[in-house]
């Protein structure tokens, strides 16, 4: 058997019966090493947009559907809702949950490909673009749009009316139907309708599920040229994938890098380090020995994230954070707006608990890989109350009109409510 006893482990002999078994215990259990070799090397992430490696499992038998959408962390908030998990000891109570905030302008489609599969992976087929790029698509082809001259896809776009570029554009539609087994989109997402002071578009490729080859050609084209919301993706109470580089800290050292024990206090030359390093030989320092470098702005992927609500856009819906439980209508912004973010005005999702990266970072957000069967993870969630005080302090009002009322009228009300008095003249 084993008892643990002031942080120290006994082993001793267990005896049952006849049998006699011997309870034996390990370094790596007593004393696990810190940090994980998981996710070497810990360098800074090429592109700042999450990455989508492996796509969901195809299924013919639904109809063609999109599996991913890109939108853009605003912040967070808080909500309260009933639990409905029955067994539980919070079953039909409230209970307060952190969830982030997603703004998420409508995408659109440009482009459709194809691949085939082969013994050595992937390979492309054909690419059929849509006839009018907008110029933030094409900005991405440019390190310095002013200075450029601006020719990508001007000749694709001229000649797609005529004869020539409509054969070409028949001849690839026709290899993707007859040769391509996977088919994908090329899709934009737009920071320009939000406040990321950003102009150049972020492009990536979103894999069509379901349905035949010809079926997911056939939906790629309806889609050309128009905008995707997130709820032609996405609906409420379903898990997702969240798909992000995580926010930079630059370069540290072993004890916020690999969560190291610190030295005693009287150690000579710092505290903050690895105390040994290595043995005399191997005469070179091991891959698994944690040493300061890069920390955060890693390419990272969070399984299984629930997705609490879709939010219309505040231009279409001007009470589209009202709950039951509210008095009033009012949006999803908070007072003051989103810490560092500003306003959000497209549509938004609630995501549970945290997301990777800072606020205004793109996100990609992708279907399940393996969705999980527990109760917490198909439970149907109904919100009773979203949180919009200011996020720059304690906030107490949800909106403008309640800090209002509760305060009363200041003095700019005042002045703005009296005429302004006439300008004094000059005297000469």
């Amino acid at each position: 058997y084993q008892r643990r006893v002031h942080g120290s482990t006994f082993s001793g002999v267990l005896s049952v019966g006849a049998k006699t078994h011997i309870a034996m215990s390990h370094r790596k259990f007593e004393r696990p090493r810190h940090g994980s070799l998981g996710f070497l090397p810990r360098k800074r992430c090429v592109r700042n947009r999450g990455r989508i490696r492996t796509h969901p499992q195809d299924d013919q038998t639904q109809k063609p559907h999109l599996t991913a959408f890109m939108c853009y962390k605003a912040g967070h908030t808080h909500i309260v809702r009933d639990l409905d998990r029955p067994g539980s000891k919070m079953h039909k109570k409230e209970v307060v949950e952190n969830v982030a905030v997603m703004d998420c302008p409508p995408m659109i489609v440009l482009g459709v490909t194809g691949y085939r599969e082969t013994t050595s992976g992937l390979v492309c087929i054909a690419t059929a673009w849509a006839q009018h790029l907008p110029a933030q698509f094409r900005r991405a082809y440019y390190k310095h749009w002013s200075r450029s001259k601006k020719k990508a896809f001007t000749h694709y776009m001229k000649n797609f009316s005529q004869k020539s570029g409509q054969e070409r554009f028949r001849r690839e539609i026709g290899n993707l139907k007859s040769k391509s087994s996977v088919v994908r989109v090329i899709a934009i997402a737009q920071p320009k309708r939000c406040p990321t002071g950003q102009r150049k578009a972020h492009i990536m490729e979103i894999q069509v599920n379901g349905g035949s080859t010809v079926q997911k050609v056939n939906f790629a084209l309806s889609l050309f040229e128009s905008s995707i919301p997130v709820k032609a993706v996405f609906k409420e109470s379903e898990m997702v994938d969240c798909i992000a580089v995580t926010k930079g800290h630059g370069f540290e050292g072993v004890i916020h890098r690999w969560g190291v024990t610190k030295l005693p206090r009287k150690t000579h030359k710092g505290l903050r380090k690895v105390a040994c390093i290595g043995a005399w030989h191997p005469a070179r320092v091991g891959y698994t020995v944690p040493r300061a470098g890069q920390n955060g702005f890693h390419h990272r992927v969070e399984a299984n994230k629930k997705i609490y609500k879709i939010g219309e856009s505040a231009r279409t819906d001007k009470a589209n954070a009202r709950c039951d439980t509210d008095l009033t209508d009012k949006t999803i912004t908070p007072l003051g707006g989103f810490v560092r973010y500003g306003v959000v005005k497209n549509d938004y999702l609630l995501i549970k608990g945290t997301v990777p990266g800072p606020t205004k970072r793109v996100m990609t957000l992708r279907k399940a890989l393996h969705p999980s069967a527990g109760r917490a993870h198909t439970e149907q969630v109904t919100l009773k109350f979203i949180d919009t005080s200011s996020k720059l302090g304690h906030g107490r009002f949800q909106t403008k009109e309640e800090k209002k009322k509760f305060i009363g009228p200041c003095k700019k009300d005042s002045l703005k409510s009296s005429k302004r008095p006439a300008k004094r003249q000059k005297m000469h």
